[in-house]
Parts: structure tokens; sequence; C-alpha cells
């Protein structure tokens, strides 16, 4: 029995929806990262294992959806949008889900230890980045509303004070990692050289995280200004 693709499916009712699947698909990626740090500071590497293992099954969703989306996506259907202005935002939003697996793969390929005090600061980094991706899903799912409102009016108003919200969360990041590495800095000489380049290394890509929320954001509103 000859079964529809969903995907397929999809596109007919609306070139939008695929890419609103898509970040669905990287928003549940990006949350288990919280879990994944909760396992590393308890010592649970079992916890921490299966969490690698979610993360990677999930990427891999999200990355055939986004196949599927730029084989699918038409070339000279009239959208309300640019095609090349879309395939921006699935960059951005497939990039969300690529960081949160390098920093599970790290974890797991580095027998890692959170520093002496910076657990507390760590989580809470971790869990305002992933805020960003689930405002940066938000931003995503209003693009039915905007395309029935002809990019116009009140919603596309919303719209901009969401992604004003996200640049604000972006950059309260941007100082709470700022805040960790200045605490590694100051353990420098008690941890192990690999250690700490390691950890620089992480929280770069967690911060990378809202980075990219942000930048979904970003091209919305680039996309809205259009």
């Amino acid at each position: 029995m000859h079964t529809m693709n969903p995907m397929a499916s999809l596109f007919g009712k609306s070139p939008f929806k695929p890419l609103q699947v898509h970040m669905q698909a990287v928003s549940d990626c990006a949350a288990e990262v919280i879990p994944l740090f909760q396992a590393l500071i308890d010592g649970k590497r079992s916890a921490l294992e299966t969490q690698k293992e979610k993360i990677f099954e999930k990427e891999a969703k999200a990355d055939l959806l986004k196949n599927e989306l730029r084989n699918r996506l038409p070339r000279s259907l009239l959208m309300p949008v640019d095609r090349r202005d879309l395939l921006e935002v699935l960059a951005m939003q497939d990039a969300i889900a690529d960081t949160a697996q390098d920093i599970a793969g790290l974890l797991l390929e580095r027998d890692m230890e959170v520093p002496a005090g910076m657990e507390g600061p760590l989580m809470e980094l971790v869990k305002r980045c992933v805020d960003s991706c689930d405002l940066a899903h938000g931003i995503i799912r209003e693009l039915d509303e905007l395309v029935e409102t002809g990019f116009r009016g009140q919603e596309v108003t919303r719209v901009e004070e969401m992604v004003e919200r996200l640049n604000a969360i972006e950059d309260e990041t941007d100082q709470m990692g700022m805040t960790l590495t200045r605490n590694l800095f100051a353990q420098e000489d008690q941890l192990r050289p690999v250690s700490v380049m390691f950890w620089y290394q992480l929280i770069q890509w967690i911060g990378d995280l809202a980075d990219y929320s942000e930048k979904v954001g970003d091209r919305m509103r680039l996309l809205i200004a259009r």
C-alpha cells in the first residue's frame, strides 16, 4: 500500500510548515542538553550516555527533515518570501542541533568533570541558552499568522517584540559565559591544561546555542522587512 511522504504532504499545505516541523525537532534536541549537564554534575555516567544518545538521535531526525526540506523547497513557486531567506533560517536552525550534538559528543569523548564552584553557574547558563532556543521556536511558530496577515500589522509587531526579547536573552548568556570563563581562568593552575582547553570550548558551544537562536530571530526580522 502506497503511503504519502509526510514532508511532501506538509508542502501541500504550506511551504512554511516543514520549516516549523524542523524547528520543533531542533528545539527537542536542544532541550536534552539540560539533563545532559545535570547528569555530568551528578556524576551519573549511564545517564550521561543516555542523554548523549537522545541528542544524537534527535539531531539525526532534524538532519533528515533539513535535507528533505532542501530537496523539496520549490525553486519557481511564487511565495511571500524569497527561497534563499528560508534556507538561511533553516541553516541557523540546523546549527542549533549540530551544536547540541557537538556538546554531547565532547562530554562523552572526554572524561569531563565540572570544576569546583562552577556547577550552579553552568546550569544557569545551559538553561538560559535553551530558553533562547525555545523562544526562537516560538518565533518560527508565528510564520502561519504572518502569512495570513500578509506580513503586516500587529502580528509583525508581536514577532519583532519576540526577536527583541531573544536578543536580550543572548546578551544575558554572553555575560553568563564570561563569568564562567573568569571562574575557569581563576582555577587554571589547579586543573589539567587539556581540561581547561576543553572547558573553554564547551562554554563557547553552550553560548552558541543562544547565538544561533538569536540568528534565527534576526533572519526572521529581515524576512519580515523584505
